[in-house]
């Protein structure tokens, strides 16, 4: 025999209907309607385009810095790392960790030499710094020894650029004053190219002349120079001189050119793409003003929709008025002063597009950067519009909204 709990009912009143379970979603795309798109399959286009043009003896180096120019630095050093590069780079020795911290094992490339306070943390997460003082030299040999360990590094050397190395004249004094150290051992030399991406070629043919003109001091010194690098993305593209033991990848990995003289000179594709959904869509009467300072005037007929997408996004406030976005695959002017989580664009009710005229609702999908029909909205139109490089946009748009890897 089994008993049922036994329960009292009032048979003349009404039982309470159960309280709602609140809907809880931990899809960041259903907390804020704007969203950045990486398209996966971009990125290792990219960087195996770069893999057959400098070919199997050199390595590639992908640089990652930035969060992966505000594409994600732990992501694509993966997808990289998968299509074939070898090495991964980074400005600061926090992004270095970053990427040990999600278990990546490849040597990773300091592009500075870090303050000697992060020298615990460059040896613990197994960092390779640049180096261009004695001082950082020698305290990182001290801090190694004192773990019995011999720490690599690279050095940088100053070429003409003139922002960071040891002028290319003094490597080998350089290099006596640190090398009796049994704790450092050099593992490559380095510089960076001011002019690679412009038409003239004159500073960069001295910038490489001088380059070679240190690592013959550095031989000559009997020292080892290491893995040789200089070429940045449009050293690659350009000059198969500068290629040497390994190139660096940067702003071609996330498809994009690094100026405008080298657009289309190799097959990239962009990785980035910008999205939001109309949070609002207002019919503003003829005359009305829209935005801070009311310096758009509604001309009637029109709907003002707004995105959830400002300058705090990477929107810059310089833009307003003066771009388009892309809807139901055609191109509206923004309009209004581009606020720091929002902006409207204005869609023209009396006119159609096939016959149809637009009727925009909340929750329609809008495309700030990326394409859709015959349309395109660059991040190169947006850089030039601004007076800008595109570099600068793409780390912009990656500081808030949250990445949809695709």
């Amino acid at each position: 025999m089994t008993w049922e709990p036994f329960v009292y009912t009032n048979p003349g009143k009404k039982a309470p209907e159960p309280e709602p379970e609140p809907i809880v979603s931990d899809d960041p795309l259903d907390l804020r309607w704007s969203w950045v798109e990486i398209d996966k399959r971009a990125i290792d286009h990219n960087v195996r385009q770069f893999k057959q043009l400098i070919g199997p003896r050199v390595r590639l180096l992908a640089v990652v810095k930035a969060d992966g120019y505000g594409h994600g630095a732990v992501e694509c050093a993966r997808l990289a790392l998968i299509a074939g590069a070898s090495w991964l780079a980074v400005a600061t020795a926090y992004e270095g960790i970053e990427l040990r911290d999600a278990g990546i094992t490849d040597p990773i490339l300091i592009l500075s030499e870090p303050p000697a306070s992060a020298i615990p943390a460059v040896l613990e997460h197994n960092l390779i710094p640049t180096v261009y003082t004695v001082d950082f030299a020698l305290a990182l040999g001290e801090q190694a020894a004192m773990q019995g360990r011999v720490a690599d590094y690279h050095l940088a050397v100053n070429t003409g650029m003139n922002r960071i190395g040891v002028w290319y004249t003094e490597v080998a004094d350089f290099l006596r004053t640190i090398s009796f150290h049994s704790g450092i051992k050099l593992q490559g030399t380095f510089t960076h190219f001011a002019t690679a991406d412009e038409p003239d070629e004159r500073a960069f043919r001295l910038q490489l002349r001088r380059f070679n003109e240190a690592l013959s001091l550095i031989r000559m010194a009997g020292e080892d120079p290491g893995i040789v690098h200089c070429a940045n993305s449009a050293a690659a593209m350009r000059y198969k001189e500068a290629h040497f033991d390994m190139v660096r990848l940067g702003i071609c990995m996330y498809g994009l050119a690094p100026s405008p003289y080298l657009r289309g000179k190799m097959d990239l594709r962009p990785a980035m793409s910008v999205h939001a959904r109309i949070t609002a869509v207002n019919d503003v009467p003829m005359g009305e003003g829209v935005s801070y300072g009311l310096h758009y005037q509604s001309p009637g007929g029109v709907k003002i929709c707004t995105i959830p997408i400002g300058y705090a996004d990477g929107l810059s406030r310089q833009l307003s008025g003066h771009m388009k976005v892309i809807y139901n695959c055609g191109a509206y002017s923004q309009v209004g002063n581009i606020c720091m989580d929002q902006c409207m664009f204005e869609v023209d009710c009396r006119a159609s597009r096939g016959g149809v005229a637009q009727e925009p609702e909340v929750g329609d999908e809008v495309i700030i950067i990326g394409s859709q029909g015959e349309f395109n909205a660059r991040l190169d139109d947006m850089a030039d519009a601004m007076g800008t490089i595109n570099y600068e946009l793409a780390c912009r748009f990656g500081m808030r909204m949250p990445r949809l890897y695709v």
